[in-house]
């Protein structure tokens, strides 16, 4: 009984290409944040190879290092 005076609100929109413009804006947010996120994958892969080169190449250097005689 204590919610006789509850206000129900519904939101209509009457305006077509208001929303069209949401849904365009929305799409292209969804879009870009996708592009940050795969541009971050693509970028963690090609240095994580390229410090694991690095290593590589400083190991096998410093290993062929140690037969030297001096």
């Amino acid at each position: 009984m204590l919610n006789n005076h509850r206000q129900d609100f519904v939101i209509q929109s009457n305006d077509p290409k208001g929303d069209e413009r949401f849904g365009k804006v929305l799409g292209f947010v969804i879009c870009f944040v996708f592009f940050l996120g795969a541009s971050q994958v693509a970028y963690e892969t090609v240095m994580g190879g390229y410090h694991a080169a690095i290593s590589w190449g400083g190991e096998t250097i410093a290993h062929t290092a140690s037969f030297l005689p001096f």
